[in-house]
């Protein structure tokens, strides 16, 4: 089965300070992170950073860091891929070197939670306690949730492809700039996925490329998704949809993406009246349906849903019992997109707030409105950059400049320069700070 993190490549003595077994050290730790990924990295170095910026300094080791990974990824990056504007490898470093020396990463893999008694427990069967838990573990790509979508990831001539992972995302661009007629398909799924834009920033991206090599008037474009409109918001979804009418691309609303037959280069969606079709592909991009991880959703921490059931201001656990446990970015309850930009205007939130309950043993004033961020490609060099908080209410940082539901070169160069560049250098180091950019917001 394909998964986010499945190449295994680094050796272990880059960055940081490790802990393999449970000789090698206490098992007990001041706040443990579960998972490395952009949510698990940034607010580990903030919430160290926290403490020593209010004088009480954390000691070397009292935050560690739970992930059994041996890369990171930046995986808004994939799509830059899939478009043939970067190079993969761009988008990988090893999960060590991304560790400081004064955070203890813990190479090993979540198997449960033990809330009443503050502790995890590994799959090795170590127990490591603590006395903050924050869980940042990302959410599950179900592969196989589509019939023959696994086998027709690995086959070269199958046109299947997927930005959804580090193995595939080159193929993406491999197999729509190929194409020279034909059927061109973008899928999405209904339900919650990563970054619910990504489906068709890509098709926008082949759709530009076959308009500036000439290739338009022989290659279709359609977006077949499981939603019932573009995207959630209306100011966006409206100008996307007038986008979509205006280029002839195709919309099939309430179409999920159930089986690829790909000997045949046929896929077949289940309709939301409940009935199916069958369409011809000559290429065929995948967004796979997601959902929260096995050992989150069968865990005491969980909502009915499965997510870590978390306030949607405080990011604190619901459960007044469960005060010392907070969550943030895809693992969460929090009712936004999941995205990355979403968990950087998180992490101050729950930094500052598990800073005060471990001080004060009171919450601060800092409050979490939902802001979230989807840079929506929507061809080469240009971009429409949606801004939204609860509610899908627009929150755009430059509404007095540009009107935001329309393409500009500007956010174009945010998307494929700024913000990997910000990503590397301040974000996975805890110093990004969603619109504040690398100045900590203040709450009083």
């Amino acid at each position: 089965m394909l998964a986010a993190r499945t190449a295994r490549i680094s050796p272990r003595h880059l960055g940081a300070r490790l802990a393999s077994s449970a000789s090698d050290d206490t098992g007990k730790y001041k706040i443990v992170v579960v998972g490395g990924g952009s949510g698990g990295l940034g607010i580990a170095n903030q919430i160290f950073d926290r403490f020593k910026a209010a004088g009480k300094p954390l000691n070397a080791g009292d935050v560690a860091i739970i992930d059994p990974a041996d890369n990171h990824y930046y995986q808004p990056g994939w799509t830059l891929v899939g478009a043939g504007l970067k190079k993969k490898t761009d988008f990988v470093r090893p999960l060590p070197s991304l560790v400081p020396s004064h955070i203890t990463l813990i190479s090993e893999r979540v198997q449960s939670f033990s809330p009443t008694s503050s502790s995890v427990t590994t799959a090795s069967g170590r127990s490591i306690s603590y006395d903050s838990l924050v869980v940042a573990a990302g959410l599950k790509i179900n592969w196989e949730g589509i019939q023959g979508l696994p086998q027709a990831l690995m086959n070269a001539t199958s046109g299947v492809s997927s930005i959804y992972s580090y193995e595939t995302c080159d193929k993406v661009w491999s197999d729509i700039d190929a194409l020279r007629s034909g059927n061109a398909l973008f899928t999405q799924p209904a339900g919650v996925i990563k970054c619910a834009g990504a489906p068709q920033k890509i098709m926008w991206m082949a759709w530009d490329r076959y308009r500036r090599t000439n290739r338009s008037s022989k290659i279709h474009v359609d977006f077949y998704t499981g939603m019932p409109t573009m995207f959630s918001v209306k100011k966006y979804s409206d100008a996307l949809n007038e986008l979509r009418i205006g280029r002839g691309v195709g919309g099939f609303f309430g179409h999920n993406l159930v089986a690829i037959d790909n000997a045949n280069h046929k896929a077949t969606f289940k309709t939301s009246d409940g009935g199916s079709v069958n369409v011809d592909y000559t290429v065929l991009h995948v967004t796979p349906p997601m959902g929260p991880l096995d050992f989150i959703k069968n865990s005491p921490i969980a909502d009915s849903a499965g997510w870590v059931s978390v306030d949607p201001g405080t990011l604190r656990h619901t459960n007044p019992e469960f005060g010392n446990i907070w969550a943030l970015g895809d693992c969460s309850s929090l009712p936004t997109s999941k995205t990355a930009a979403a968990i950087t205007a998180q992490a101050p939130v729950l930094s500052e707030n598990l800073f005060s309950v471990m001080d004060t043993g009171k919450v601060s004033t800092a409050i979490y409105d939902g802001y979230t961020s989807c840079p929506l490609l929507t061809g080469y060099n240009e971009l429409m950059l949606a801004e939204f908080k609860y509610g899908l209410e627009p929150k755009e940082s430059f509404a007095a400049q540009f009107d935001q539901a329309k393409s500009h070169r500007l956010f174009y160069h945010l998307k494929k320069d700024l913000f990997p560049w910000a990503y590397w250098n301040y974000m996975v180091k805890g110093r990004w700070y969603g619109t504040n950019g690398p100045f900590r917001p203040k709450y009083a």
